[in-house]
């Protein structure tokens, strides 16, 4: 299929799709003419690409995980074990902004909010 008719069953814009070809996340073979022809098949793996990305995983990660997903056993098991580390990646994150967050509000209102946080005056 042209992509146009890709655009339309996907919901993408030409411009995003293009930039999905120039990144690596979709190939389409190019015609005589010079269009793009692209299989039925790149039509779920944008709407895979789509979901990914809105559960928060890179396009870089969905490049690198699409191909051991293909290629997995067990897709299920596969995708659950990308799941896990994400989530483990999300945790660790949040245990920064958490920390980052304390350190912020200990050293507001205390003047100078760029100077080490003092506990009950001490320098």
């Amino acid at each position: 299929m042209r992509i146009g008719e890709l655009a339309a069953r996907t919901g993408m814009s030409k411009d995003t799709i293009r930039f999905y070809e120039k990144v690596g996340l979709v190939a389409g073979d190019r015609l005589g003419n010079g269009y793009r022809d692209f299989a039925p098949e790149v039509v779920e793996w944008l709407h895979y690409v789509r979901t990914a990305q809105t559960l928060g995983f890179t396009l870089a990660e969905i490049a690198r995980h699409g191909e051991e997903l293909r290629d997995a056993p067990d897709t299920a098991v596969a995708l659950s074990a990308l799941f896990g580390e994400k989530i483990q990646i999300l945790d660790n994150r949040l245990a920064e902004l958490s920390a980052l967050r304390a350190d912020l509000a200990a050293r507001a209102g205390t003047g100078c909010p760029l100077h080490r946080a003092t506990k009950e005056g001490a320098a």
